[in-house]
């Protein structure tokens, strides 16, 4: 089992900056693909961005490229999210998970807020 927790989340005017952190515990962090997640009201959950197992492989949505950052650091076993040139829609409840081994993803954090603000 592992336990996923995410913490960074905020109120900030657009075009301000938040780094997400996902901080996990439980059972061997390096060897699971990691991601991020979001959904805002009345609105679907989508996929934002991935990472490897070892930082070599990213993957990050258009809507967000070249804005977000994904990274890890297995020795904190800690993954994070930068997000830099926030825009009101990117206003969601975020989510942290890992491992997408079987398909989907297997573990899920409670989520944190982030409001961008006009």
């Amino acid at each position: 089992q592992v336990q996923l927790v995410e913490s960074g989340g905020g109120l900030v005017q657009a075009g301000g900056s938040l780094r997400l952190s996902c901080a996990a515990s439980g059972r061997t962090f390096s060897t699971y693909a990691m991601g991020w997640c979001r959904q805002a009201p009345g609105k679907e959950r989508e996929f934002v961005a991935a990472i490897n197992w070892n930082g070599g492989i990213i993957y990050n949505v258009e809507s967000v490229k070249g804005r977000f950052t994904i990274s890890r650091d297995n020795a904190k076993n800690t993954m994070y999210l930068q997000m830099n040139s926030l825009k009101p829609e990117d206003t969601a409840v975020y989510y942290c998970a890992a491992d997408k081994s079987t398909g989907t993803w297997r573990y899920w954090g409670q989520g944190t807020q982030v409001t961008v603000s006009s």
